[in-house]
C-alpha cells in the first residue's frame, strides 16, 4: 500500500474545482484534512487510496493514483459518485514544508497588522486626550510599516497578502470601532485593550522571528524583530502610565478622587 502519511502540496489539472492556491494536504494514519490558506483545515477519512470528507463535505471522495517513486498522485474528486475536478498531489520534503510555515506565519503577522491599524483608527477617533493620540498617531505610523515589511517579505517568497485573511482583519476592526464608540471609560479601555494586543504582536513575531531562523531566512527573522521591538515601546508606554490612564477612565464615568 502506497505511503501517504506527511504533507502535501496540491495542484488543479482539470474539471470544476476552484483553483488551489495555497491549498496543501496534511495525512497521518486513517485521518488527515485539506488545509486552505494555511490555516483551515477540512478533516476528511483515509480509506485505502480513497480520501472520504467528513462534516459539511460529507459526500466529497478523492480517489488517489500513485506515480512512479511514491512521491506524487494523481487525483480525482467526486461528490456523491459525480466527478467534479482533477488534481495532482506532491509530497513536500522538510525545507518546502519550513517554507510553507513560514509564508503562514508571514501572512499571518500581515493580517495582524491590517486588524491593529484599524483598532488605532478606533482608539484615536474615541481617545480625547492630546498626548494619547499623538502617540497613537505615531504608532499608527508604525505600524503601517510594520504592514509593508510583512507585506515585502511575503512577496519575497512569491506570495500576496491572503484576501481572506485581510478581510478578516478589517471585519475585527470595525466591529471593535462600533464597540468603543458606544462604550464609557474610553481611556482606560483603550489602553487595556492595547496593551493586550501589543503583547499578542510580541509574541506573534517571537515566534515568526524563530519559524524564520529555522527556515534560513535571515531577512524574515531581522523584520519580525524590528517590529518586535516597536511594540515592545508601545507596551512600555502604555504600562508607564497606568495610572493616568485609570484617572481619565474615573473621571470619564463622573468619578472624582
Amino acid at each position: 500500500m502506497a505511503d501517504l502519511n506527511g504533507l502535501w502540496s496540491v495542484e488543479r489539472t482539470g474539471g470544476v474545482l476552484p483553483p488551489l492556491y495555497g491549498v496543501s494536504k496534511r495525512i497521518r494514519g486513517e485521518r488527515g484534512e485539506t488545509v486552505v490558506a494555511g490555516r483551515i483545515g477540512v478533516p476528511f477519512d483515509v480509506r485505502g487510496l480513497e480520501l472520504h470528507y467528513t462534516g459539511p463535505l460529507a459526500g466529497l471522495v478523492d480517489a488517489l493514483e500513485p506515480e512512479p517513486g511514491g512521491n506524487e498522485f494523481r487525483g480525482r474528486t467526486a461528490y456523491r459518485g459525480r466527478d467534479v475536478g482533477r488534481f495532482v498531489m506532491r509530497r513536500l520534503d522538510v525545507d518546502q514544508q519550513l517554507k510553507q510555515q513560514l509564508v503562514k506565519h508571514i501572512g499571518e503577522a500581515h493580517a495582524m497588522e491590517q486588524n491593529v491599524l484599524r483598532m488605532l483608527d478606533s482608539m484615536i477617533a474615541t481617545t480625547e486626550d492630546a498626548d494619547i493620540v499623538e502617540s497613537l498617531r505615531l504608532h499608527k505610523v508604525e505600524t503601517e510599516e510594520h504592514r509593508d515589511r510583512m507585506a515585502r517579505r511575503l512577496e519575497a517568497h512569491g506570495e500576496s497578502p491572503s484576501v481572506v485573511k485581510d478581510v478578516g482583519g478589517i471585519m475585527g476592526g470595525l466591529m471593535k470601532g462600533v464597540v468603543d464608540i458606544a462604550r464609557g471609560e474610553k481611556a482606560g479601555r483603550n489602553a487595556r485593550d492595547g496593551y493586550a494586543t501589543e503583547h499578542m504582536e510580541i509574541a506573534s513575531y517571537q515566534l515568526l522571528e524563530r519559524v524564520a531562523r529555522r527556515a534560513g531566512d535571515q531577512e524574515t527573522a531581522e523584520a519580525a524583530a524590528q517590529n518586535r521591538a516597536d511594540e515592545e515601546r508601545m507596551a512600555k508606554l502604555i504600562e508607564d502610565n497606568w495610572d493616568r490612564f485609570a484617572e481619565l477612565s474615573l473621571q470619564e464615568a463622573g468619578v472624582r478622587v
